[in-house]
């Protein structure tokens, strides 16, 4: 009965502790599956890719209790494109970006060809057994990795580790992983698919806010601008006064159509021309405000119509006409001019062949042939001029016959001399060319004909037998031949339009009878590769006008480019050391000169990101971190040296000014504060394209440099930073500039001049003051004495040096 009754309390018993430990795994199931379902929701909340991506490395960490996690995602090509850890110090992380650009990519390709997760104890170990090298550089015991797989495609993989070897993953922290990757690459494929498109769009709002042409939209429902870009703020602004504020102008606009109905916009109504979906073609509109302000524009209206034939919004494009308007006036200022110019000698010929045709006596030998010298001079005048005519026509055609070829620019300045002196030129010449310049590209008559132009047009505004001063030296890829005068110079607000075709500027403040001929010198040096441009103090001081030809050596990468164009589609694109686009930043006011240089870094194989705005300039160089920025002098509401600084304090990145002023107080102050070039405004594609190759070049070669390492000092130049007893030693950039220099020509001493031209950019500058006081602050800043120097000695009156580096 003992027995009987003893025996079903032990069954009872051990499926009561079955029952427990059901419950208890159960329990525990229900645990991983909520704290795995909590991981799901937090990588779901945000689509920015680099949060997700930290959100799924901390996931994963924290679900498998591992020491550090590791995420490796890959671009659509399979490179590696973003590394993100979890739990690690701050040396193992750099210890990580260090070692994976040259192990990474295997240990990944193993990885990512594999079917299904990785559980072991010993990583180190496996990973010698499969040859492949220990990218981790960390402590790591017990590891695990699982692909991460969306579509079929491979987006990373997710690396887990425990630092102690007897902490071994178990199968549910494998099945934990599994199940957790799955979900990941679907929030890491919505945040791809997220950035692309956001990416896109602000392209396209890019493109669109830089357009030259006004753009407006209006919601179909309410009538209101649901958006407007630069240029069409800019047309309201030529119509607005100071303080008079949008909405009031729009209520005070009449526009006159063109069947001459007059409009105001207080009687039109806007959601009426939405619902009755009329579409306007290319119609020529005059807006007029009650001050008497007016703009012609080019209308264009476009109805939005949903799938249900609804009319959604109303797109409107807005082309001012005042260009046109002004380049047809003058059109016709030249074409009357022209006439002119072509009368005068006609009237001398036919005067000249009447007179001799219709003497009743016999004339004199020597007053006909005064009459046929007469006809002969002015029949060249009109040859000339014809000639001129043609010239502009085939530059605007594209069609101007240019073949150059390896010339000595020495042969050429020659040639113009001889030529210029043999015309009647009565001025003394005085050459000053550089030594030793290499061959240049040019079709010898053509520039032959651009040196006799300035000569000419430097002799008319010089006085009979002055100086005029031909300079001729290289600058990077080009060499750059000026012709400088001494005569009434050239008001500063007449600079820009100097080159302009039909600008009657030319012929009234420095050109010939027509005004073509600076005209003509600009197109035949652009269809070169080169560019020209004047220069002059003002009014009573004198003018240089200034050309460049591209060097022969560099024909393949920059002539050859600009005289065959390739097509944007078929560009090579220019790829970083990471494989990917190098982008470069152009920061400009100016619509019209931001798709100009966007065009140009297309063709030349540049990803550009361009914009107008100081805010959206400096984010972009926080995020999207170009390896260029191409910066405008001077913006509306700021100084583009102090945007410069700004940029500066974001990033290690060479910036190169365009501007329209090419004073020399500007220059000099824009590679003081750490410019590394200064293209003046207009230039030609090719040069800008050359100057970018220039600084990019300089930039890597400063990356390669090995560390420059002397007792407790070491500057690090592919960072740019400087320690001293391991601890950063901040510097301005000036200063990182010159010891820069020092540090990567120690062993040698460096001039005052070599200084100057390489860290100052000013090789003709005698006041070593400013040298002096920059050396001083370097020098207290290392804790170097000048007395008893460790770093940086003087030689007296040389230069400085620093010593080899250990």
């Amino acid at each position: 009965m003992i027995g009987r009754t003893a025996a079903p309390r032990f069954d009872g018993g051990g499926e009561l502790d079955r029952t427990d430990e059901r419950d208890r795994e159960i329990a525990d199931l229900r645990e991983r599956l909520s704290r795995l379902n909590e991981a799901m929701l937090r990588i779901t909340e945000d689509l920015d890719l680099d949060s997700v991506l930290r959100e799924v490395v901390n996931s994963a960490r924290i679900l498998t209790s591992a020491r550090y996690g590791v995420i490796a995602a890959l671009d659509g090509s399979g490179n590696l494109s973003d590394v993100v850890t979890s739990g690690m110090t701050a040396d193992e992380q750099r210890a990580i970006e260090n070692l994976l650009p040259g192990c990474g990519p295997l240990v990944l390709e193993h990885v990512s060809g594999l079917e299904g997760p990785l559980r072991f104890s010993d990583y180190r170990g496996y990973l010698t057994s499969l040859g492949l090298p220990d990218f981790m550089s960390v402590p790591a015991g017990s590891f695990m990795t699982a692909p991460i797989r969306w579509g079929g495609e491979v987006l990373g993989a997710i690396h887990v580790a425990r630092e102690e070897a007897g902490r071994r993953f178990s199968q549910q922290d494998e099945e934990t992983l599994v199940m957790f990757a799955s979900h990941a690459a679907l929030a890491i494929a919505n945040a791809r698919r997220y950035r692309k498109e956001q990416r896109a769009r602000a392209g396209l709002e890019t493109l669109v806010n830089t357009s030259p042409v006004g753009v407006v939209v209006f919601d179909a429902g309410t009538g209101a601008i649901a958006s407007i870009n630069r240029e069409a703020k800019r047309i309201v602004d030529s119509l607005r006064e100071s303080e008079q504020k949008v909405e009031t102008l729009l209520d005070e606009v009449t526009f006159r159509r063109f069947d001459g109905r007059e409009v105001s916009l207080r009687e039109f109504s806007v959601a009426e021309a939405l619902n009755s979906g009329e579409t306007i073609r290319a119609e020529e509109v005059v807006l007029h405000v009650p001050s008497g302000q007016s703009v012609t524009i080019l209308l264009n209206a476009t109805p939005i119509v949903s799938g249900a034939g609804e009319v959604e919004s109303l797109v409107v494009t807005l082309q001012d006409m005042t260009d046109v308007e002004e380049q047809e006036r003058m059109r016709a200022e030249f074409l009357a001019m022209v006439s002119h110019e072509l009368r005068a000698p006609l009237t001398s010929i036919k005067g000249s062949a009447a007179a001799a045709l219709g003497s009743t006596t016999e004339a004199d030998p020597l007053v006909t042939r005064q009459f046929f010298r007469i006809i002969d001079d002015q029949a060249d005048r009109m040859n000339a001029l014809v000639s001129d005519l043609l010239d502009v026509a085939r530059i605007e055609a594209g069609a101007l016959p240019v073949n150059p070829g390896p010339a000595e620019v020495a042969a050429l300045l020659d040639r113009a001399r001889n030529a210029f002196i043999s015309g009647g030129g009565k001025n003394h010449l005085q050459f000053d060319v550089e030594p030793n310049l290499p061959l240049v590209m040019a079709d010898g008559l053509r520039i032959v004909q651009v040196l006799v132009n300035l000569l000419s047009n430097a002799a008319r505004h010089s006085s009979e037998g002055g100086t005029i001063k031909v300079t001729a030296a290289r600058e990077d890829v080009y060499v750059a031949v000026s012709v400088i005068d001494e005569g009434r110079g050239i008001p500063a607000e007449n600079l820009p339009n100097l080159f302009r075709k039909f600008s009657s500027l030319q012929s009234e403040e420095y050109g010939g009878d027509t005004g073509l001929g600076l005209a003509i010198c600009k197109g035949i040096v652009e269809s070169h590769g080169g560019r020209i441009w004047a220069e002059s103090d003002g009014p009573g001081l004198g003018a240089r006008l200034t050309f460049t030809l591209t060097t022969a050596e560099d024909i393949g990468s920059v002539a050859a480019s600009r005289m065959r164009p390739e097509p944007a589609e078929q560009s090579q694109r220019r790829q970083g050391q990471d494989g990917e686009d190098v982008r470069i930043l152009a920061v400009d006011d100016d619509p019209q000169t931001l798709r100009y240089v966007r065009d140009t870094l297309i063709r030349a194989g540049y990803a550009p990101i361009v914009t107008g705005e100081r805010e959206e300039a400096l984010r972009v160089v926080e995020e999207k971190q170009p390896q260029l920025v191409l910066l405008d002098l001077m913006m509306p509401g700021t100084d583009g040296i102090d945007l410069m600084a700004e940029i500066l304090e974001l990033a290690e990145v060479p910036v190169i000014f365009l501007s329209a002023y090419g004073r020399e107080e500007l220059v000099a102050k824009a590679f003081d504060m750490g410019a590394v070039d200064y293209v003046v405004k207009p230039f030609s594609p090719t040069e800008l394209a050359a100057r970018i190759r220039a600084a990019l070049r300089r930039r890597s070669m400063t990356e390669a440099a090995k560390p420059y390492v002397l007792g407790e000092l070491t500057v690090d130049h592919t960072t740019r930073t400087v320690t001293l007893k391991g601890r950063p030693v901040q510097l301005m950039a000036m200063e990182y500039n010159i010891l820069a220099e020092l540090s990567l020509n120690a062993g040698r001493v460096l001039t005052y001049e070599h200084l100057l031209e390489r860290v100052w950019r000013d090789r003709s500058s005698a006041d070593l003051r400013p040298m002096r006081t920059m050396l001083s602050k370097l020098r207290a800043k290392l804790g170097d004495d000048a007395r008893n120097p460790a770093y940086i000695f003087t030689e007296p009156r040389v230069g400085y040096r620093m010593p080899r580096g250990e």
